[in-house]
């Protein structure tokens, strides 16, 4: 019985949509029917037509009125039959077939009721000729750009020599364009030079940096910044497997080094986590330049991937270009304690945070701002030394949650693996300081000394090198006795404070 009703409503339901297609199809001939005779433009229908026509359209129109009535009470009876003689079972069942009788009069199956995807609109392919005035349109951009920059960066150089000190803004300016000009000394040679035009996408590709930074275009930066995020993750994988291969010697001989054995001991042997106030004490004793001239040659490799350097030349070469990019860092590190973090535009945040080795990409302003506050906090306020603080960013580079008991943990697993010679020579330190240090003690480190001193002569005769690297500047003497003072104004390291 039900079955049957629910037939008749079905035929009654295409009856329906039947007379509406009609009733669509002859008002819109009535429609142009009345719109052509307003105005008075010759037919081949006579009025009689039109006049039939308008009549059968009130009849249908009465027609689908009664139509729907009729629909509408079958329905109500339908869900009153259904909710008095079926069980939930056969409700649930019916309806899945009535679903399945739309679906398949309708054309669709499991995929109709899915939202139909909107096809993705083709990149346009650019022709040649639009390529051409694109890059033309790029290039003469980023002419104007240097122009005007060499013209801000004159009036900078003229205030420099004037007497007047620079922010770190403006000296970050006039270094870069200074660096352009160098750079544009090279490039103008293809200009000048017939025909050398058509090397210079090859010269390009072997000499990427050869290109000013305002030609620079954003894909290229872009790539840039991903390569020197695939090398940190791989040099911090090479550096944790180093600090876990690497152990540190204990010995007990002298009760003077009982605090910095007593550290070592905790890390290596106890597994006790030391307070911060020890680990601040003993990163102290590893100064820059005792660091750097008692790393081994992986890790010299190591640290100039990861802070973006050459990996071509010496163990002394290799040095003086960690040595170098330590000074500026250094400077750097005071002008923007001195100015304050929040004076940092969002892209002059990404370079400070990208030249100390901290993650940027994928990372809010809001915690690079925190990062670098930490970073400044244990430069100037604990006073870590900044190539112990550069090992443990690639410690921890692979590390999402950056906080700061992480930092404290990744300078303990950096100091627990630094080379045997360095950990020699920094007790000879703290022995001294404490006038303990045996002879024996002085002999061991001299040995040590007198090997890498010549390994290093030994890389210098075989590379062919006649000129010797002089990589004299002393780290150490940069970092003030006293602690930094700031502007009242800046905030600095307030937060931290």
């Amino acid at each position: 019985m039900l079955r049957q009703e629910l037939r008749q409503s079905r035929s009654l339901q295409t009856v329906l949509n039947g007379h509406l297609v009609g009733c669509l199809i002859q008002a819109r001939a009535s429609h142009a029917l009345a719109s052509a005779a307003q105005r008075n433009v010759p037919r081949l229908i006579d009025s009689t037509k039109y006049n039939k026509v308008a009549r059968r359209n009130e009849a249908t129109r009465a027609n689908v009125d009664i139509l729907k009535a009729q629909q509408k009470s079958q329905d109500a009876a339908v869900d009153t039959s259904k909710n008095a003689d079926l069980t939930p079972e056969q409700q649930q069942k019916i309806d899945r077939d009535d679903e399945d009788i739309v679906k398949s009069a309708l054309g669709t199956g499991d995929e109709g009721s899915k939202p139909a995807k909107k096809p993705k609109k083709e990149a346009k392919k650019l022709t040649l000729w639009e390529k051409v005035k694109k890059e033309a349109a790029h290039y003469r951009d980023g002419t104007k750009l240097l122009g005007f920059e060499i013209k801000v960066s004159f009036k900078l150089a003229l205030k420099m020599a004037a007497g007047h000190e620079l922010s770190r803004r403006e000296w970050r300016q006039l270094k870069r364009t200074v660096q352009d000009l160098v750079r544009l000394v090279p490039f103008s040679a293809f200009v000048l030079v017939p025909f050398a035009e058509l090397l210079l996408p090859v010269a390009l590709k072997i000499f990427p940096n050869m290109l000013p930074s305002t030609y620079e275009g954003a894909k290229a930066k872009e790539a840039k910044s991903q390569k020197l995020t695939t090398t940190r993750e791989g040099v911090s994988v090479f550096l944790r497997k180093t600090i876990q291969e690497s152990g540190l010697p204990i010995s007990t001989t002298t009760r003077q080094r009982e605090e910095f054995i007593e550290f070592f001991k905790k890390v290596r042997t106890s597994g006790e986590a030391p307070s911060r106030d020890d680990i601040a004490s003993v990163c102290r004793i590893f100064k820059d330049d005792l660091t750097l001239d008692n790393l081994s040659r992986p890790q010299l490799v190591a640290m100039c991937r990861y802070m973006n350097l050459g990996t071509f030349g010496t163990d002394a070469l290799l040095r003086y270009n960690v040595r170098h990019k330590m000074t500026q860092i250094k400077r750097d590190d005071k002008a923007i304690a001195y100015e304050g973090v929040t004076t940092l535009s969002v892209p002059e945040l990404h370079s400070a945070c990208q030249s100390r080795g901290i993650r940027t990409q994928g990372v809010s302003p809001g915690h690079l701002r925190d990062e670098l506050k930490q970073w400044l906090d244990l430069r100037l306020k604990h006073r870590v030394p900044s190539t112990l603080l550069i090992l443990s960013n690639a410690f921890s580079y692979g590390h999402k949650d950056s906080t700061p008991e992480s930092r404290w943990d990744a300078l303990v697993a950096t100091l627990s693996g630094l080379p045997e010679e360095l950990y020699h020579e920094a007790e000879l330190e703290v022995s001294n300081l404490e006038g303990a240090a045996t002879n024996k003690q002085r002999l061991d480190v001299l040995r040590e000394q007198a090997d890498l001193i010549e390994e290093e002569a030994e890389q210098e005769k075989s590379s062919g090198s006649t000129t010797k690297v002089q990589d004299r500047e002393d780290l150490d003497r940069m970092d003030d006795p006293e602690p930094l003072e700031e502007k009242p104004e800046a905030e600095g390291l307030k937060a931290q404070k």
